[in-house]
């Protein structure tokens, strides 16, 4: 019996040495990746120019680093101010930075089913909630009335190679994770006046915006501080 006990004390504490070794291994490496992309951001920054709130991006550049690039994002108040790119599915870029090099912290992009040329419905734009408050780390504070309140917040700049186009915000709220809010393309125009009709009713604000058919939007998304939700932002193109 306490040659058993003996064993099982053994395998407990080699279970916990594997468990902090495994730890440990994900602290560094979540580390390395976050510094990996301050470093990064920073390097293609240096192409971003803005004046007065006009925005300058040399998309020729930027191309030449990564030639997914589609344009660019900034959302006041917040640390959203990101070059955005777009891959051929949903998943690439939740697990490779910029670079197109493995990282967990991904980097910031649209949906692949939408197209960037001025034609989209619904633009979609997806980033992960990290903890440094990197990537979207920083949208949950859209859901505070400290954030909404303020007027200067809820215009959205989106500059993309046809031109700047700016978005005024009309919906946040949380849901659980669907495909229904990031629809990008509608068989006519009574489903797609249904959808912004729904998405508008889901926010936690009156944003005294009106919206139609005939309009076009952008959609922001990412997980909640538990994950188990997804935080939304709606804006309208103005």
């Amino acid at each position: 019996m306490k040659k058993n006990k003996n064993i099982a004390i053994l395998i407990s504490i080699i279970i916990c040495l594997l468990l902090m070794m495994a730890s440990a291994y994900k602290i560094v490496n979540w580390y390395s990746d976050t510094k990996e992309v301050k470093r990064i951001k920073q390097d293609i920054n240096k192409h971003v120019k803005s004046n007065n709130n006009i925005y300058k991006i040399d998309f020729k550049k930027l191309k030449e680093q990564n030639p997914d690039t589609v344009a660019y994002i900034k959302v006041n108040n917040t640390n959203i101010d990101y070059i955005v790119v777009k891959g051929n599915d949903n998943d690439y870029y939740l697990h490779h930075s910029f670079k197109q090099k493995p990282n967990s912290a991904g980097w910031v992009f649209a949906s692949y089913q939408n197209k960037i040329d001025g034609t989209d419905k619904n633009i979609v734009i997806f980033g992960h909630n990290m903890r440094d408050g990197s990537m979207f780390g920083t949208l949950k504070k859209v859901l505070t009335k400290k954030w909404y309140n303020n007027k200067d917040n809820q215009s959205i700049k989106l500059v993309a190679e046809q031109g700047t186009f700016t978005y005024k915000v009309f919906s946040v709220y949380q849901v659980m994770p669907e495909d229904y809010y990031i629809q990008t393309d509608f068989n006519n125009d009574k489903q797609y006046a249904n959808f912004l009709k729904t998405i508008k009713a889901r926010s936690i604000n009156d944003f005294g915006i009106s919206i139609t058919k005939d309009d076009s939007i952008l959609t922001l998304s990412t997980c909640s501080s538990t994950g188990k939700e997804r935080v939304v932002l709606h804006a309208k193109k103005i």
